[in-house]
């Protein structure tokens, strides 16, 4: 028995044939694995980070400093999910998909040092979804809106697709 015969059928969300190495913007959405509520929390429309809150967004700022040729711009970390745009000035060998990587791991590494140390919340198995979302932002009106989603993400928190675990 073949090991795909085995396994689901996933399909990928990445765009067929585009290099994603290549200098662009690009609108990231990372979500908890089975959207647990391990980062925060959202009172009266704000965005209350937990510490495991902020190591997150200490490790987005930190892309940077690994990877030369992108920048980091507007993001947000909700209580089970992340958003975020990168900017990559200039052509690369990694890809998106090799910046998330590294991202995830260095979160989930540290995630798992604050509930040994710190006595975060546990989580199961993993910390994150195995996928994530991504939108190529293709120019600035795009960009100015997916901006402002972001900026006002917490705002919107009891409509958000993202939050299914809480009763409306």
């Amino acid at each position: 028995m073949k090991t795909n015969d085995i396994l689901p059928n996933r399909q990928s969300h990445r765009l067929q044939n585009y290099d994603y190495s290549q200098r662009g913007l690009y609108f990231l959405t990372l979500c908890s694995q089975n959207r647990e509520r391990l980062f925060g929390r959202i009172e009266n429309h704000k965005n209350i980070l937990n510490d495991a809150g902020v190591m997150v967004e200490k490790w987005y700022n930190e892309l940077p400093n690994k990877y030369q040729n992108i920048k980091c711009l507007e993001h947000v970390v909700m209580p089970n999910h992340f958003h975020c745009i990168i900017h990559i000035t200039n052509q690369q060998e990694n890809t998106v998909g090799n910046i998330v990587r590294w991202f995830k791991t260095m979160t989930t590494n540290e995630y798992i040092r604050g509930v040994k140390k710190n006595g975060w919340q546990r989580f199961n198995k993993t910390l994150w979804q195995r996928d994530y979302y991504d939108i190529i932002i293709r120019n600035e009106d795009m960009y100015l809106k997916i901006a402002e989603y972001i900026k006002t993400n917490p705002e919107r928190w009891n409509d958000d697709r993202f939050n299914e675990q809480e009763e409306r």
